[in-house]
């Protein structure tokens, strides 16, 4: 089992990803958000000078916001820099482009969008839609030194149903995933995968095809609760994200949640909608994975923390790491609070890797 970590992409905080190397972090997966963070690519750029080892890419890419052209050169300019370390992460951008005040790509539009910039990461030439006008694609300058695709950039296609979890295996190299960390959910990741490989006639060899989950990792001490202090500030960020994502998921479709948001949800939804329609998609992801707001604390439930984050002793989360390896997932992709992301990382690179490494 590896362990990456998710950056809140943000220009002169690089000293984190070299820190979280240093204590054997395999990836850092830079987010791509324009109105909420900096810009991924130029952090990329800064961590490709200062990494030796760690893989690096995006995480995640958004299709809706950047022409497949442009996210294959933007990912290629950064594996010139980190040869072979580079990988390109990507989604139809379900914060970056609900931050806008629009729903994230459809699925037939995303299949599309994959379509061209698989072979786009390749240097090869692709079939592109843009402004309404197809046409034939490619870098013509590939080998004059501008970008590399050469050592080959993993393409990740990030899936949160069964459709989009279909065109991982239809595309990709690998999925990346938000799903409950838990080991029962990986069957149904997988089924979803091979599923869309089938259909596109590939074959998915579960070994090479590498699967990723977003979450965040608290550490605890014995007797340690959900509802101690330091647990709510290092996991409640991420775990108040998922009831904005829930939010969304109502606003767009009409799906109110279940199971531990339900007890809050009624309440939240008032605060929320105190904000004007025309103005509610900045208010819903105020604080996205970095702060919880304080009108927002009393939503942070145990529940609602055990339900979307790995908490536990040390010993209790090398057995869930385990079994989640077992199940079929490659990487824990943890996400921290801004403000005690380096209290996080050096637990987890203190009580857990180690152990991981000498599984």
């Amino acid at each position: 089992m590896e362990l990456g970590i998710c950056v809140a992409s943000k220009i002169d905080d690089i000293d984190y990803v070299v820190r979280a190397e240093e204590l054997g972090f395999t990836h850092a997966w830079f987010a791509d958000s324009q109105m909420l963070w900096s810009d991924p690519y130029a952090c990329l750029a800064l961590a490709a000078t200062r990494t030796s080892t760690m893989r690096l890419g995006t995480g995640v890419a958004v299709a809706g916001t950047r022409p497949a052209p442009v996210t294959a050169a933007s990912i290629a300019t950064i594996n010139r820099l980190a040869p072979g370390r580079t990988f390109c992460g990507i989604g139809t951008g379900n914060t970056a482009m609900r931050i806008m005040g629009h729903p994230p790509m459809r699925i037939a539009e995303f299949d599309d969008h994959l379509t061209a910039l698989r072979p786009l990461l390749r240097g090869d030439e692709a079939d592109v839609e843009f402004r309404g006008v197809r046409s034939p694609v490619r870098h013509v300058m590939p080998d004059d030194g501008f970008v590399d695709f050469d050592p080959a950039i993993p393409l990740y296609v990030s899936g949160f149903g069964p459709k989009s979890l279909a065109l991982a295996g239809r595309h990709g190299d690998g999925a990346v995933l938000s799903v409950p960390p838990h080991p029962a959910a990986m069957a149904r990741v997988w089924d979803s995968i091979e599923s869309g490989a089938a259909e596109a006639g590939r074959m998915i060899d579960r070994a090479a095809f590498h699967t990723c989950s977003l979450t965040t990792i608290v550490v605890t001490e014995p007797g340690e609760t959900l509802d101690s202090p330091r647990v709510r500030a290092q996991a409640g960020a991420f775990a108040m994200a998922s009831l904005h994502y829930a939010y969304d998921q109502y606003r767009n479709f009409g799906r109110a949640p279940r199971g531990p948001f339900a007890e809050v949800w009624e309440e939240y939804r008032a605060v929320v909608e105190e904000t004007p329609a025309e103005r509610r998609h900045q208010r819903v992801h105020a604080g996205h994975n970095c702060w919880v707001l304080p009108e927002e604390e009393r939503f942070l439930t145990a529940a609602l923390i055990d339900a979307t984050c790995m908490v536990g002793t040390a010993d209790e989360l090398v057995d869930r790491l385990e079994a989640l390896d077992a199940a079929g997932l490659d990487q824990v992709m943890v996400l921290p609070p801004f403000d005690p992301r380096f209290d996080v990382i050096e637990a987890i690179g203190r009580e857990l890797i180690p152990r991981l490494a000498s599984a």
